[in-house]
């Protein structure tokens, strides 16, 4: 497990940092939503006066009066779309890290065959992952809690879950992606994350769009649904799973034929 250790411990600062920088966020918007609940009616009515913007975001359906529906918006904003980036920048930069930083001769003249520098570099990109989400989701509890407000666990965990599968998902296609890459991938990581952030939009505002839902990963983490239903929607987290699959599978083929420099 040396590569696995190397990886955890190399991103260590980035785990922190955006870690912490989710979670407090989140943090601080629970934490105002006491000062804010009086004034909620207002801003519902505001809402469902603005058309397509409401249905954009999924906030047409929800009572921003309550915990749960102020989270589902302002929480899964900032869950959604920063842990979207940062599983994308992780996926994307998983195996091509080595050839960009020089190191690739160094590791592979070792006695270890190039499957388990993949497994190990997958394993230690889910990790991170799941790292992140557990220092987010302290932070929510801790917010909660810290409002005196009741804990709504179903939707929290089921909120969750989506959003763990959804950086899962994109981790998954970024880390293909990534066995082809010799140089950094950033930023076509982050517009992976960001294209399909715009495609649910795009799927909200039409419904001649629907059938995106089942392409983004955001179509399974929509708020209104996980509140409204108490479940998520299978019928589109399989098509998610099976394109994260596909990412690790070419992954693996690419990366272990690929003439490494």
């Amino acid at each position: 497990m040396t590569i696995f250790k190397q990886e955890i411990k190399s991103q260590k600062i980035a785990i922190t940092i955006w870690s912490l920088s989710i979670g407090l966020l989140i943090a601080m918007c629970v934490l105002m939503y006491p000062d804010m609940e009086s004034q909620m009616d207002g801003v519902n009515d505001m809402f469902s006066s603005m058309g397509n913007f409401t249905a954009a975001f999924g906030m047409d359906q929800l009572n921003f009066g309550t915990l749960v529906g102020f989270y589902a918006v302002e929480g899964g904003n900032i869950l959604g779309i920063g842990g979207a980036f940062f599983a994308a920048i992780i996926g994307i930069t998983a195996l091509m890290k080595e050839e960009k930083e020089r190191t690739a001769e160094f590791l592979l003249t070792h006695p270890v065959s190039r499957i388990k520098v993949i497994s190990e570099k997958l394993f230690s990109v889910i990790s991170i992952i799941v790292l992140l989400n557990l220092v987010v989701f302290g932070c929510t509890l801790a917010s909660i809690v810290m409002i005196d407000e009741e804990i709504f666990w179903k939707e929290l965990l089921l909120f969750q879950l989506a959003y763990l599968l959804m950086q899962f998902e994109i981790a998954g296609i970024c880390f293909g992606i990534s066995a082809f890459l010799r140089k950094s991938g950033v930023g076509l990581g982050i517009g992976i994350a960001a294209l399909m952030y715009f495609l649910n939009i795009l799927a909200n505002i039409s419904e001649d769009a629907e059938v995106l839902k089942y392409i983004t990963p955001f179509g399974y983490t929509e708020g209104s649904d996980i509140i409204n239903n108490g479940e998520l929607k299978v019928e589109y987290i399989i098509p998610g799973m099976i394109f994260m699959v596909i990412g690790i599978i070419v992954a693996y083929v690419k990366y272990s034929k690929k003439d490494i420099h």
